[in-house]
């Protein structure tokens, strides 16, 4: 048996401990969460970071002292590009940037008396190992989209890169400049919620969708080209990495319409070795990416 945390920062703060054997793991006992309102999506922007590092240990203390095992790893999962330990870049937790937050959360938790390891990774690669580890599949290939404030991409294994897809360039129209991290043309200034209320400073994410619906030809047109992104991210990933299976999930799942979304990714790869892929779209679930974090905090022990 083996005890580890999983932590998980995105729009929000959740946290979880896992038992069992390492590669069949499993959620045990309650969640804790920050905000405890799910309907506050900005709490963590702008946060100081000294403040982000006792939030993050005021989750994961109660956590390990609660558990009647020792804990062996700690993971927490954040958005952006992490490498080393390191969050060298996070244009949705601006905040975080160039900080070795494994470190300094290691330090947070030394101080009170917690010398558990802390291994750091990007929050989609969690969704991804959280997959790949419900469904007993650690060896296979698992990638994933998810939709919130940023577009993350998701990849188990894990294997040296950056993999920001979310940063995929989707278009070439210069006026397509919302992405957080101020690149033109990425996938993530137009389907993040960030570069939505960008867009539409009139009318909130859900408002456009639900205006698309009623006919609206300006939310019409953008539901039409949200689609086509997200298809042309899928069609890049699927000529560089080959096909498989995509799973999409995150706070704005909702708003995809899967048929829609199959017929432009149907045009954009033609190629016969290509079109074995397939889609399927998953409830958000706080819990998968907690998995996630914990399975690749023990795996990172080993590699």
């Amino acid at each position: 048996m083996t005890t580890s945390i999983g932590v998980v920062m995105t729009e929000h703060i959740v946290a979880g401990r896992l038992t069992g054997p390492l590669g069949h793991q499993k959620l045990e006992g309650g969640r804790l969460r920050f905000p405890v309102d799910p309907s506050e999506s900005e709490a963590l922007i702008g946060l100081p970071a000294g403040e982000v590092y006792e939030l993050l240990a005021s989750q994961i203390a109660p956590l390990i002292a609660e558990s009647s095992e020792p804990v062996a790893a700690i993971g927490v999962a954040v958005p952006g590009i992490v490498r080393n330990g390191v969050v060298e870049d996070s244009p949705n937790l601006q905040q975080i940037k160039g900080i070795r937050l494994a470190d300094a959360l290691g330090e947070v938790l030394s101080s009170q008396g917690i010398k558990t390891p802390v291994y750091v990774l990007n929050d989609a690669d969690a969704v991804a190992a959280g997959l790949a580890a419900s469904g007993g599949h650690l060896d296979r290939l698992i990638r994933v989209w998810t939709l919130g404030n940023g577009i993350g991409y998701g990849r188990w294994p894990q294997v040296d890169g950056v993999w920001e897809g979310g940063h995929t360039t989707v278009t070439l129209d210069p006026k397509e400049r919302y992405c957080g991290c101020g690149g033109l043309g990425h996938l993530e200034g137009i389907m993040g919620n960030r570069a939505m209320r960008l867009r539409f400073l009139d009318l909130e994410p859900e408002e456009v969708f639900d205006n698309a619906k009623q006919g609206d030809s300006r939310c019409r047109d953008f539901v039409d080209l949200w689609h086509r992104a997200l298809a042309a991210g899928t069609a890049t990933a699927i000529h560089l990495g080959g096909p498989g299976k995509f799973y999409i999930t995150g706070l704005n799942v909702g708003f995809l319409d899967l048929p829609v979304l199959r017929g432009y990714l149907e045009a954009m790869v033609k190629m016969s070795p290509l079109q074995s892929y397939s889609l399927e779209v998953l409830k958000e679930d706080d819990d998968t990416a907690i998995l996630g974090a914990g399975v690749a905090a023990l795996r990172s022990q080993s590699w």
